[in-house]
């Protein structure tokens, strides 16, 4: 287990390239074990979340050249096994993936209980009910094991709009027979993404983006190419490194219109920010509360940022209500804030007061998850004193050459092993 050793309270500035979107990667490279033709992915973001589902789809029989590049050459020719390995399934969520591909493949999939952030709080009804609608039937076995004559084109009304469950329902529905049509499915860009990648493959899709998609298959998945879209997670958390620092950085590579809506919420704190031509340039600023920043679904602010919005609201003149009702366990990861001096009022899993600004300590923190361990990163680089922040492989699950890019921009940070 790797430790992050933070020297707080230096200014940091300078420039940061982001990679592929994480959230686009691992739906796209298990829509790669649906063809037997090979696929080229680029700029896909070298995180250890990619790095996982890799060997998943290795042992599956896949062949992968260019693992630890940005770029992938995927071939699957045969599909050896319907159980990828369970150890592996349990560090990573995204595993769920792999469903559609292998039911379309092999006939029958058997999945261990997918781990990541959150697992006992993050069921897979929405993605299994698609399923079913499809011609899946589960069998009497550990995990989550299914089995079907064959996938067929389906109508289907998703009970959320499950990013996840939308992506199982596409990968599924695009090597069935016949079309299908996915009602009340999830808007993000990630999915659009998907569902362009598929249409390279063959795939007809109407409504990529819209609550309704129609999926009309080929009668035989093609290989393809395509380059994945810049993280605009990945872009907003450099922002607000930037922000809670008083620095002035420029993030490079994510779309301006995926960078707006985490933009939007910053700026009425007060934050001197733009984007533009796919850049967001973040300065010094004078930060004041916000009556409240709510999470939402697409184009709502992002569940995956608002971690990092709680922790710059420390440095907030005034108090702010953050509300994240996707989650509840994220606002609990950043108790730990208190420690630091931190204002924070937890009203119940899902809110949380925070009145700034207040000077923060450094002390040692625990990352339970990606996303509020790289908000603890942000307060412990805006801290008075020394922190240390573990275990850094949880954080490097969603953020490529964490350590040098912090070092780039003038962090004093050191990586224990």
């Amino acid at each position: 287990m790797a430790t992050l050793k933070i020297e707080g309270g230096r200014t940091l500035s300078g420039r940061i390239a982001v990679e592929g979107n994480k959230n686009s990667a691992l739906p796209l490279i298990a829509a790669c074990v649906l063809t037997d033709q090979p696929c080229e992915l680029s700029n896909v973001p070298r995180i250890r979340d990619v790095d996982v589902l890799l060997e998943l789809i290795e042992g599956l029989g896949a062949r992968v050249d260019g693992r630890g590049t940005s770029t992938l050459r995927i071939e699957c020719r045969d599909v050896r096994s319907d159980r990828p390995d369970p150890a592996l399934v349990g560090k990573l969520r995204g595993s769920v993936l792999l469903l559609g591909p292998l039911l379309a493949r092999r006939g029958s999939a058997r999945l261990a209980q997918p781990g990541g952030d959150f697992p006992a709080r993050r069921t897979l009804s929405v993605h299994l009910e698609a399923l079913f609608a499809m011609g899946a039937q589960a069998l009497e076995e550990p995990g989550y094991a299914l089995t079907t004559p064959g996938l067929r084109g389906a109508s289907m009304y998703l009970d959320e709009a499950s990013v996840t469950g939308t992506e199982t329902a596409l990968l599924a529905a695009a090597a069935a027979r016949g079309s299908s049509e996915i009602r009340h499915a999830a808007t993000e860009p990630h999915v659009v993404e998907l569902c362009e990648f598929l249409q390279q493959m063959g795939v007809g899709i109407d409504g990529g983006g819209t609550s309704t998609i129609r999926v009309h298959p080929p009668a035989r998945l093609s290989g393809a190419r395509h380059r994945l879209h810049g993280d605009y997670i990945d872009a907003g958390s450099w922002g607000v490194v930037a922000a809670i620092t008083n620095g002035d950085v420029e993030v490079t590579g994510a779309r301006t219109q995926d960078l707006e809506v985490i933009a939007a919420p910053l700026k009425r704190m007060g934050l001197e920010c733009t984007c533009d031509d796919d850049r967001l340039l973040v300065g010094p600023s004078s930060l004041h509360a916000v009556r409240r920043i709510t999470t939402g679904l697409w184009p709502g602010f992002p569940s995956d940022m608002v971690s990092l919005v709680t922790v710059l609201a420390t440095q907030a003149r005034g108090r702010t209500l953050v509300h994240d009702w996707l989650y509840e366990l994220r606002l609990f990861a950043l108790e730990q804030l208190s420690a630091m001096r931190a204002d924070l009022f937890l009203c119940d899993p899902h809110r949380m007061i925070v009145s700034g600004p207040t000077g923060l300590r450094g002390r040692s923190l625990d990352s339970r998850d990606i996303r509020s361990g790289m908000a603890l990163i942000a307060a412990a680089l805006a801290a008075d004193g020394e922190s240390a922040v573990a275990p850094l492989e949880t954080v490097e699950r969603g953020y490529a050459a964490l350590v040098e890019r912090l070092q780039s921009l003038g962090a004093q940070v050191a990586r224990e092993d």
